[in-house]
């Protein structure tokens, strides 16, 4: 069953704005494209990166400025052939000049469990 939360009114974020909001242990990004809005989980799918830090977002294209893959916000695709991965995205309403996203499921991606190396890995043994 959907768990509506409200995150902010339509007026609070601006175009082209990309904001990070917490709801428990659940951190959601909002993004105004121009004309409407997106939520999704604030790392980039590839690396992890902050994208409400290093994201742009500029006529409804998002870019992550660290490795440049860009995701259409409007079509909810890749933008570009170089994106491999597309962004996960929470169902999004907006009643009464407010917006709401369903969290009632965390959007993960799948990322590979990196290794954990200890100094020995790192630096050698002797």
């Amino acid at each position: 069953m959907a768990e509506w939360t409200k995150v902010c009114a339509t007026v609070d974020i601006s175009e082209n704005e990309i904001r990070k909001f917490t709801f428990g242990d659940t951190e959601v990004l909002l993004a105004n494209y121009g004309e409407g809005f997106r939520a999704f989980p604030p790392d980039c799918p590839h690396m992890r990166e902050p994208l409400n830090v290093s994201g742009m977002l500029d006529d409804g294209v998002l870019t992550c400025g660290k490795h440049v893959w860009q995701w259409d916000l409007r079509a909810c695709e890749k933008a570009t052939g170089m994106t491999e991965e597309n962004l996960l995205f929470y169902e999004l309403k907006e009643e009464d000049g407010n917006i709401f996203v369903d969290i009632s499921k965390r959007l993960v991606y799948p990322w590979e469990e990196e290794e954990e190396l200890d100094e020995e890995d790192f630096f050698g043994s002797d």
